[in-house]
């Protein structure tokens, strides 16, 4: 009696929720409004030229704003089942099944939004009002910028999306779902000023962890704060699991959203002398804001020093969450505005050169340049940051428990972090853009001496014994979903010593003898995808030689020598064609570069073959020596074995195997007295 009187005095009716969304709304709103009337956003147009009109230029960032509440509504509502549900692929019941229809209506209203962000786009263009936009003008819009372009990929997604939500059954599904929501934000992120400015590269993929992170977690808080108001049990489940993701995401969100700031800033003292900079500080603050909400909801969810989840009380509960999405919905208002204000660096660039690199050119190239220059990579700076601070984590972790991590796992582990930072970041970074023997051994570097490194770090079976389990019985934990991916068909496929070293082998001829290395360094993402190839195919290539992980079959020790014996020929000669070719590998891009510098092409093409042919072989033999030590600590550890299970049994396998060459040695023996000539004869 007094536990449901407690329950129900626990509850805060449904109007109070109303208010503070439409609290958390107006805020957002305001704060738009406000950036976008001071900031720069809206400015008067000079006498003379055309203009979009008022409509057009408040309309957009309008836009903008409702597409955001569509993304984070639909996401809140995918959330739902990730965080409540037992196991991912049993059947959701009624209750979280209806938690996930909502999210057919945003999405059904995300991409009207689209369509519309079209047709004002195109006024905004052509400096023409709404209503006298014509469709060959939206056509030539959407295929002929790049912003348009978005806009057709982001609409086919919307439309992937809404088809998906059809089928949605299970939290699999939803998780499934919520990947290809995160997807459909990722088109928008490639254009506007993450990709024009300074350092395209670095503002691209600091923007997208911006706001990818922040997506996630204001979906999640909206998802306990709307969602789960009725159910105790779920919402305490819930806040448990996502106060882990949200921490990441309050760091990821605050980092990236400083950097993605910074390469648009042109100095440090843009933050406070320009409109971009001040509302950048004012996010920054609100964020710090957020965080502080954020520790006290995860001081609540949990008994310190215990791993017992504590239901908390849905009126403080509430009132956390509702401030932190007024302050959310205030922070995302802002960012809309500053993705339509002019930031101090706008268009640095004065020559194609400029363009395609990112930068000025760097000067010719010396010993010392090469290995001290450096220049922000926003991939390099990615991995490596979000690598150290997992890794570490993750060591931690198996230290407050008691157990050990090799120190030489990890040394070798930040190790081949280095040997990225410097093949991306440090001097051989900065030149690879503009010398192919750079580039080259860049890749190499990447695909042959880093990915050694850290398979031998043993990150996945670090994640294994670091990830929580299920905090249900017989549930779906971390370590579960990691186990059972690793054991997926996909797995199996990806995880094949055929298809690891075709992907491995292969894409060097695939990409440097055909068009493909034109088109990719001709794109502003172009070289960070080829670098990002490259990591991953040598990864999955020596994990599956040389790693720990527990994949779904590994070869004997025999095979994977003859595998790592076969590759190497093929490196070779693709090291020699690329010595003696006369035709020169990217010479559309490096002609535009039009460098005073290293001007014969097919010379540096010669170095960047011998080079090549060098750094390949090295590492093979280091993986052929490593190969052979775990060959032999693997017969040893099966000898120690044998020999321990011998001294408990008496040796009983092997007392077992006499007896059985004794029973066949008795099978064929004659009978007494027989010859071979007699034998078998009856007498007469």
């Amino acid at each position: 009696m007094s536990d449901s009187g407690t329950r129900s005095r626990d509850r805060v009716p449904g109007r109070v929720r109303v208010r503070g969304g439409v609290a958390a709304l107006a805020v957002g709103l305001v704060a738009l409004l406000v950036m976008v009337g001071v900031g720069g956003a809206v400015t008067e147009t000079p006498i003379g030229l055309p203009e979009p009109g008022a409509l057009t230029l408040w309309g957009l960032p309008l836009i903008g704003f409702g597409s955001n509440l569509a993304a984070v509504v639909v996401l809140a509502c995918l959330l739902v089942p990730l965080l409540t549900s037992v196991r991912l692929r049993d059947p959701l019941p009624a209750p979280t099944l209806s938690s996930v229809r909502p999210a057919r209506w945003g999405a059904a209203g995300w991409l009207a939004l689209t369509v519309a962000e079209a047709w004002f786009s195109t006024s905004d263009v052509y400096a023409v009002p709404v209503a006298q936009v014509e469709l060959a003008q939206v056509s030539e819009h959407l295929t002929g910028t790049p912003q348009g372009q978005a806009l057709i990929a982001q609409a086919l997604l919307l439309v992937a999306l809404l088809l998906g939500l059809s089928f949605v059954r299970t939290a699999w599904h939803c998780a499934l779902s919520a990947l290809l929501t995160l997807a459909v934000l990722v088109p928008a992120i490639l254009t506007g000023h993450s990709a024009s400015s300074g350092a395209h590269s670095t503002a691209v993929v600091a923007m997208g962890f911006h706001v990818l992170a922040a997506a996630l977690w204001i979906s999640g808080i909206l998802a306990l704060w709307w969602h789960l108001a009725g159910d105790e049990e779920a919402r305490a489940r819930a806040a448990r699991r996502f106060s882990g993701l949200a921490l990441w995401c309050f760091v990821v969100t605050g980092l990236s959203g400083l950097l993605s700031a910074y390469v648009r800033l042109d100095s440090l003292t843009g933050f406070v002398t320009s409109g971009y900079g001040r509302a950048t500080l004012l996010k920054l603050a609100l964020l710090v804001a957020l965080g502080a909400i954020a520790y006290r909801l995860r001081r609540l969810v949990t008994h310190p020093g215990t791993d017992a989840p504590d239901a908390p009380g849905w009126r403080g509960f509430t009132a956390l969450t509702t401030i932190e999405l007024v302050a959310m919905s205030a922070a995302v208002g802002l960012g809309v505005a500053l993705s339509r204000t002019p930031p101090p660096v706008g268009e640095p660039y004065t020559s194609r050169a400029e363009a395609l690199i990112g930068g000025p050119l760097p000067p010719e190239p010396t010993l010392w340049r090469v290995l001290f220059s450096f220049q922000l990579s926003g991939f390099g700076l990615a991995l490596v940051g979000l690598g150290a601070a997992a890794y570490v984590v993750g060591v931690l972790t198996l230290r407050r428990r008691g157990d050990r991590w090799p120190v030489g796992r990890t040394i070798a582990w930040f190790l081949g972090l280095a040997a990225v930072a410097f093949a991306t970041m440090g001097g051989l970074g900065v030149y690879s853009h503009v010398l192919f023997s750079m580039h080259m051994t860049s890749h190499m570097v990447l695909s042959m001496l880093a990915p050694i490194l850290l398979v031998m770090g043993s990150p996945i079976t670090l994640a294994l014994r670091a990830l929580p389990g299920p905090d249900t019985p017989g549930g779906d934990g971390p370590r579960q979903l990691l186990v059972a991916f690793l054991q997926s068909r996909w797995s199996k496929v990806v995880t094949n010593p055929a298809f690891a070293t075709i992907v491995f082998t292969g894409s060097l001829y695939a990409i440097y003898f055909t068009g493909l290395f034109d088109w990719l360094m001709a794109n502003h993402l172009g070289h960070t995808m080829m670098e990002v190839h490259f990591l991953l195919a040598g990864f999955l290539y020596y994990e599956v030689l040389v790693g720990t992980a527990p994949l779904p079959k590994r070869l004997p020790h025999l095979g994977r020598l003859g595998i790592l014996v076969l590759v190497a020929p093929f490196h070779a000669f693709f090291a020699i064609s690329v010595m003696s070719t006369t035709q020169v590998i990217g010479e559309s891009y490096y002609s535009l570069l039009e460098r005073t510098y290293a001007t014969d092409l097919l010379a540096d093409q010669e170095v960047a073959g011998g080079l090549t042919w060098a750094m390949g072989e090295i590492p093979l033999l280091l993986v052929a020596i490593v190969l052979l030590v775990q060959w032999f600590r693997d017969d040893t550890r099966r000898a120690k074995q044998a020999d321990r299970r011998a001294d408990r049994d008496d040796d009983a396998e092997l007392q077992a195997y006499n007896a059985m060459l004794t029973r066949r040695a008795e099978s064929h023996t004659p009978p007494q007295g027989a010859g071979p000539v007699t034998r078998g004869r009856e007498e007469v």
